[in-house]
């Protein structure tokens, strides 16, 4: 479960597994004795126990622990000590010792230890042991690692548990580690106990994409299936598909591919099956092939074995539940591992077994008919294509794509079968598989001739490869079609227009938008009106607002005629990108609800994404991180690159401008790990924001105006690095600028920016812009132009950006001694960041109305955020900054950035303090 080293501090490698390696950090703090000195590690196999066993030995050498090791093994568990002496062999013979101690020692391991085994002390032995382990500790702390202890030999577990119980008032402390079902008696409830469970989903992903040869497409998703969590089974399947072994896409009855395992997991899942009885094995195998398996269905479709008997050998060795009517396989895996060890006959014997049984079944029946068939079957085929219709109709896109995908395998004519993988593309996309999208649409070419089957499939092929950060890959293909369909299928042209344009904006190559101006001149009429008023947009979203608005407008009438997705999710950006916000965040949302009905994730990711920004700038800061949330793991599962990255860009600036400057840094940086930002300007420009927000809450004015700058280019008249995006940091860029001395540079930026927005620029980008001339004006003319930023009651859509203007003003006016003027601008900035928990301006704020004259309420326990709250609780209860990082997954930093803020709120010095202050405070 390793992914390699990383360069955050509260990353410690292992994925996942932070709250575990916070648990393992205590242990081994607890050396002197300052809490529980004995921990029990559990978890299934492949959890990862034994890398975890492997990093405590790491971190006690580290903190310089001497390690002592045993690791149980099934060939020594009838060896009567072997655990023990495999442990303390480093120790031995213990010569320090007293002579009855050192004799019961050599008896148990000594040269002739099997010549006194009848004759062994067992008291004598553990006191033994106790004094060879309580004098080596005398010269250096001891860490006791025991991993698969479930093969330990009785012997060792005995004196082991004697040892544990007696560790009070030593420095040594002890780590075991066993299977969920093979944890020792002696220690299955005496000492604290966490278990290993599977990793989250965003975790598996991440250790999936750090493999070397990372799966793509429905692999991809058919792994994290199978794994289930599970970390081994994450690292070696991708290995097994690497070397070339493939799995069975038909089996299960539903759909589920089977994947191949390697040796190691095999022994990990299938070692109990050689020894099976025959009968066992052949009704494991119709469990396998069924996928959900009704004992029914299984008594139907072996008439001739008694299923229930046959199946308790397998119940008994843990291979399978038998309850309510159904049979449970304890994992994924087991079914691959059932599958796999069958011969093609035999599998496709039990499929077809299976089919007859599901006659009035017609979706499972014909998954069965599929995995049985030897080639192709137009019957067969038609049947599947049928039942990926009943699919889509229900939600089940992945469903359906799965279905059409083997449907075209098995049919015989090759125009049908290239608009079945068509369809499967269309099919996927909806499931949210860009990378499944590109394989199958990059297949249909080769099957057909036929010019708009070629086209669409090329209009999904750009997208999959926008969606995954490849833009010119994309655009070659989505701008090819828009031309080449331009006269004869305009409607096909305007869609695959609209789907470059996304790509085109966030490319914000300028040749991008000139080709795309170009094509749209060649397009005529208005089939697709939506499509069209998003291109449009995204050509120039700055300048010629009325000609602009009037098409969203005309896209806006289309959707009140038709609510289709494509004119949601068009009209979303469009309203977004021209700075009508509010109604975004409508049309985002309600987009979002027409896909949850319809069960996608692939448009989901994006969508949610979107809505996400929208919400972000129009003040719902709680909705905008829970909706960023929700994208950044569904793009992670699809392999959805450029929502991955967005959306961590997100959450990264929410961290800086919540307080939490050292979180965003690690933030910003982790979204973008890998990805060439210079072919996507887009994203380059909100990193560097947020790295310029960051260094803004930390006070490093001279590093924000840096990072800041970076989103306008260095030229003489200087650019936008991004032509859109960009234009809305100015006035961050201005503040960072009067702050770190660097006033005169900023100036030249506005200046251009202030040329290059005439006539026309939204009230947003205006106020943004008389908002940077202000600060950047040494002459009373900036109160004109803060003025002019806050009188526009337009603005009031931006409540982040309208209260920043009000502190600016405040700040200006109280330093020209107009102080009764500066505190409603204070006060009104002051409420609008408290409401968002926008600390370090809320700081600002505070600061310059009592400095302006106004009585100000000190902080109270109440105003801590929820996150603060959690932190508090937790130090008051004794956790250490490590502790609770651990827990909540920060790093240690920035939890004692936190308790430098809880501190003064709750009007408290120390620590100790904590517990009764925030008593008081639940008292009130």
């Amino acid at each position: 479960m390793h992914a390699g080293t990383t360069d955050h501090p509260f990353d410690p490698g292992i994925l996942g597994r932070a709250a575990e390696l916070g648990r393992i950090d205590r242990l081994l703090g607890a050396v002197d004795g300052s809490g529980p000195q004995v921990l029990v590690l559990t978890g299934e196999p492949g959890t990862g126990k034994s890398t975890l066993v492997d990093r405590a030995a790491e971190r006690g050498r580290e903190q310089g622990l001497g390690i002592l090791r045993v690791r149980g093994s099934e060939g020594e568990a009838g060896l009567g000590l072997s655990g023990m002496h495999q442990l303390l062999h480093p120790l031995l013979p213990g010569t320090g010792l007293p002579a009855g101690q050192r004799e019961a020692l050599d008896r148990a391991f000594g040269p002739q230890a099997a010549e006194y085994e009848p004759r062994l002390d067992q008291l004598s032995l553990c006191v033994g042991v106790l004094g060879l382990l309580t004098e080596a500790a005398a010269r250096r702390p001891l860490l006791l690692l025991v991993d698969d202890a479930q093969w330990l030999d009785l012997g060792s577990v005995d004196v082991l548990a004697f040892l544990a119980r007696r560790l009070e008032g030593r420095p040594v402390v002890l780590l075991l580690a066993a299977r969920e079902d093979g944890v020792p008696a002696r220690f299955d409830r005496a000492f604290p106990q966490i278990t290993l469970g599977p990793l989250s989903r965003t975790a598996a992903g991440q250790l999936l994409d750090a493999q070397p040869d990372p799966p793509r497409g429905k692999t991809r998703a058919e792994i994290l299936q199978q794994a289930a969590g599970n970390p081994l089974a994450l690292i070696e399947l991708p290995r097994a598909l690497a070397r070339g072994r493939t799995g069975d896409m038909g089996a299960g009855g539903a759909g589920g591919a089977t994947l191949p395992l390697t040796a190691r997991l095999e022994n990990l899942f299938a070692a109990d099956l050689p020894a099976l009885p025959a009968p066992t094995r052949a009704a494991l195998l119709l469990v396998a092939a069924a996928g959900p398996a009704r004992l029914t269905d299984l008594i139907r479709a072996a008439p001739e074995l008694d299923v229930v008997a046959a199946l308790d050998p397998a119940e008994r060795a843990g291979l399978v539940r038998v309850a309510d009517g159904g049979v449970l396989l304890r994992h994924p895996l087991v079914r691959s591992a059932v599958y796999h060890a069958a011969s093609f006959h035999e599998r496709r014997q039990a499929h077809l077994a299976l089919a007859a049984a599901l006659t009035g079944e017609p979706d499972r029946r014909a998954w069965h008919l599929a995995a049985a068939a030897t080639g192709q079957d137009a019957a067969v085929a038609d049947a599947l294509a049928e039942s990926a219709e009943r699919a889509r109709g229900r939600g089940g896109h992945a469903a359906a794509a799965t279905a059409l995908e083997r449907a075209a395998e098995l049919t015989p004519a090759p125009d049908l079968r290239a608009r079945r993988l068509l369809t499967a593309a269309q099919a996927a996309m909806f499931a949210g598989h860009p990378q499944w999208v590109g394989e199958l649409s990059g297949r249909v070419g080769g099957m057909t001739e036929d010019p708009r089957l070629r086209a669409e499939a090329s209009l999904l092929g750009g997208w999959a490869l926008g969606v995954t950060l490849r833009h010119e890959e994309a655009l070659v293909l989505l701008l090819g079609v828009a031309e080449a369909t331009a006269a004869s299928a305009p409607g096909l042209a305007l869609g695959a227009l609209s789907t470059a344009a996304t790509s085109v904006y966030n490319s914000g190559a300028r040749r991008h938008r000139a080709e795309l101006d170009r094509i749209s001149g060649l397009i005529e009429g208005d089939a697709d009106p939506a499509g069209r008023a998003w291109a449009l947009a995204v050509i120039d979203p700055v300048h010629e607002r009325p000609f602009l608005t009037r098409h969203l407008a005309e896209g806006l009438a289309a959707l009140a005629r038709e609510e289709s997705l494509g004119n949601l999710t068009a009209l979303g950006g469009t309203t977004w990108i021209l700075d009508e916000t509010e109604q975004a965040v409508r049309i985002l949302g309600r987009t979002m609800d027409v896909l949850r009905r319809a069960g996608s994730a692939g448009t989901n990711a994006t969508v949610t994404q979107a809505l996400a920004l929208a919400l972000f700038e129009n003040g719902s800061w709680t909705a905008a991180e829970e909706a960023a949330h929700e994208a950044f793991w569904m793009a992670t599962e699809a392999g959805a690159d450029n929502v991955t990255v967005g959306a961590g860009l997100l959450r990264a600036t929410l961290y800086a401008l919540r307080g939490d400057p050292a979180t965003a840094r690690a933030e910003a940086l982790r979204a973008v790990r890998g990805v060439d930002l210079r072919r996507s300007l887009s994203l380059q420009v909100r990193h560097r924001h947020a790295l310029g927000m960051a260094a803004f809450a930390a006070g490093d004015h001279a590093d924000a105006y840096e990072q800041l700058r970076a989103t306008f280019t260095r030229d003489f008249r200087p650019a936008p690095v991004h032509y859109h995006a960009s234009l809305y940091y100015l006035g961050d860029l201005a503040a960072a600028a009067v702050r770190a001395g660097r006033a005169d540079d900023a100036r030249t930026v506005a200046d251009a920016v202030r040329h290059d927005l005439k006539p026309d620029p939204s009230p947003r980008l205006a106020a943004v812009l008389h908002r940077a001339t202000a600060l950047l004006t040494d002459t009373d003319d900036a109160e004109r132009h803060f003025r002019a930023a806050l009188d526009d009651p337009a603005t009031d859509c931006w409540p982040f950006e309208k209260a920043l203007a009000h502190l600016d003003f405040g700040e200006w006016l109280r330093r020209r001694r107009r102080s009764a003027e500066a505190r409603p601008h204070l006060a009104a900035a002051l409420e609008c960041f408290q409401r968002l928990d926008a600390r370090p301006w809320t700081e600002r704020a505070t600061a310059e109305l009592r400095a302006a004259g106004a009585a100000t309420a000190p902080a109270a326990a109440g105003e801590l955020t929820p996150q603060e709250r959690q932190i508090a609780e937790l130090a008051a209860q004794g956790l250490t900054n490590r502790d609770i990082a651990a827990r909540l997954y920060l790093s240690p930093r920035t939890v004692g950035y936190h308790l430098h803020k809880i501190f003064p709120k709750l009007g408290i010095t120390a620590r100790a303090q904590l517990r009764d202050a925030l008593t008081e405070e639940g008292r009130g």
